[in-house]
C-alpha cells in the first residue's frame, strides 16, 4: 500500500498549525515571556580585543529615556518613555500603543577599563563600548625558558 499526500487547504491549514504548534511554539513563548513578562531587551555581547560591546535592542525610545549606571562591578541600563499628554479636544477611540520601561544589569570584571565607558543610541540600538585595561590587550605573551 502506497501513502499519497493530499494538498488540500485543510491539510496546510493543519499542517502550518502543527509546524507553529511543535516546532515555533518554544522559541516563540520564551520571546513572548522576555519582552511581555519580564520588560527587558534582548542584548548582544562581543568581545573584540581591546573591547567589550554590549548592543541592546530598543527600538521608539529617545535618548534622554536612557539611564546607564555603573555601581561598583555592576552596570544597569535602564529605560523609562515618558507618554504624552493627552489633548483636550480629542477622544480616544482605540489605544494600542504601550511604552514600556526596563531594567537591566550587567556584572563587570576586573578586565574593564571603568573610567573609559561609552554609550551611543542610534537607529533603536543602544551600543555601549566598555574597553579592556591595558594589561588584558596584551594577548598571548611568550615566555621564555631558562
Amino acid at each position: 500500500m502506497t501513502l499519497v499526500k493530499v494538498n488540500s487547504p485543510i491539510n496546510k491549514t493543519f499542517d502550518g498549525l502543527m509546524n507553529e504548534l511543535f516546532n515555533e511554539l518554544p522559541v516563540n513563548f520564551g520571546k513572548s515571556l522576555r519582552e511581555d513578562v519580564l520588560h527587558f531587551p534582548p542584548a548582544n555581547i562581543v568581545e573584540k580585543a581591546d573591547q567589550y560591546k554590549i548592543e541592546m535592542a530598543a527600538p521608539g525610545m529617545d535618548k534622554a529615556d536612557f539611564n546607564v549606571k555603573l555601581d561598583g562591578k555592576i552596570l544597569t541600563i535602564s529605560a523609562e518613555k515618558k507618554t504624552e499628554a493627552a489633548v483636550e479636544n480629542e477622544k480616544m477611540i482605540r489605544k494600542e500603543f504601550g511604552y514600556k520601561s526596563f531594567k537591566r544589569s550587567f556584572t563587570l570584571d576586573e578586565k574593564i577599563d571603568a573610567a573609559n565607558i561609552t554609550a551611543k543610541y542610534e537607529n533603536g540600538i543602544l551600543s555601549l563600548e566598555l574597553p579592556k585595561k591595558e594589561e588584558v590587550k596584551g594577548g598571548a605573551k611568550d615566555i621564555a625558558i631558562q
